[in-house]
């Protein structure tokens, strides 16, 4: 259990997709002018990440390892299907998102739409993409594991989106100026939160 705590909290605070790695930077610029906005997709990564990183966690585990598919015979011994990663994670991925896209349409239209095209984007997030990687990268053992490291992550992403949505908010009331309002102001800001985030290196896990 400690092992999978550890795992969670590192997840968000030490390997943060954001500002660790610096993925899914391009829906956390565009969608970061809001709060409510923020929130919705932050969430909606959340449930991607923790349901596609266990499920390709099986996939490569019981399919596309070397060795993986020795379970339907000793022919099948010898058989390395890892090339087909890429292709498999991403279809994985894409589906969850078709669901949470069709889930948020049905039932909030106002925030399907404030999400635009950005939503049916999470598909091609690397930071989705990444924590998949990621998983198969650090050869994780179960897959309670690798469920823990996806909520991780998406976890992390959701507050980086919208911390870095509250701060726009309120920035609008500042004296910014002129020729860094916008993402100019943005880029300085993620850079000091992920120099602040750096400090949670410090925790002994």
């Amino acid at each position: 259990m400690q092992d999978l705590v550890n795992i969670f909290v590192k997840s968000i605070f030490i390997d943060n997709m954001v500002f660790a790695y610096f993925l899914g930077m391009c829906s956390y610029l565009a969608v970061s002018k809001t709060v409510k906005t923020s929130v919705g997709l932050g969430i909606a990564v959340i449930f991607v990440l923790g349901i596609t990183v266990p499920v390709d966690f099986l996939i490569n585990r019981y399919l596309l390892s070397a060795g993986a598919l020795s379970w339907l015979g000793p022919d099948f011994a010898n058989v390395d299907l890892s090339f087909l990663s890429f292709i498999m994670f991403i279809a994985v991925i894409a589906s969850m998102v078709q669901l949470v896209e069709m889930v948020i349409e049905k039932f909030s239209p106002t925030l399907y739409t404030s999400l635009g095209i950005f939503l049916p984007l999470i598909a091609v997030n690397c930071a989705i993409l990444g924590g998949s990687l990621f998983m198969q990268e650090r050869e994780y053992e179960t897959i309670a594991q690798a469920t823990s490291f996806g909520l991780g992550s998406g976890v992390g992403w959701f507050l980086a989106i919208v911390g870095i949505a509250a701060i726009r908010e309120k920035i609008r009331y500042s004296n910014v100026p002129a020729p860094l309002r916008g993402l100019g102001i943005t880029f300085i800001i993620t850079g000091l939160m992920g120099i602040a985030f750096m400090s949670f290196m410090g925790i002994k896990l």
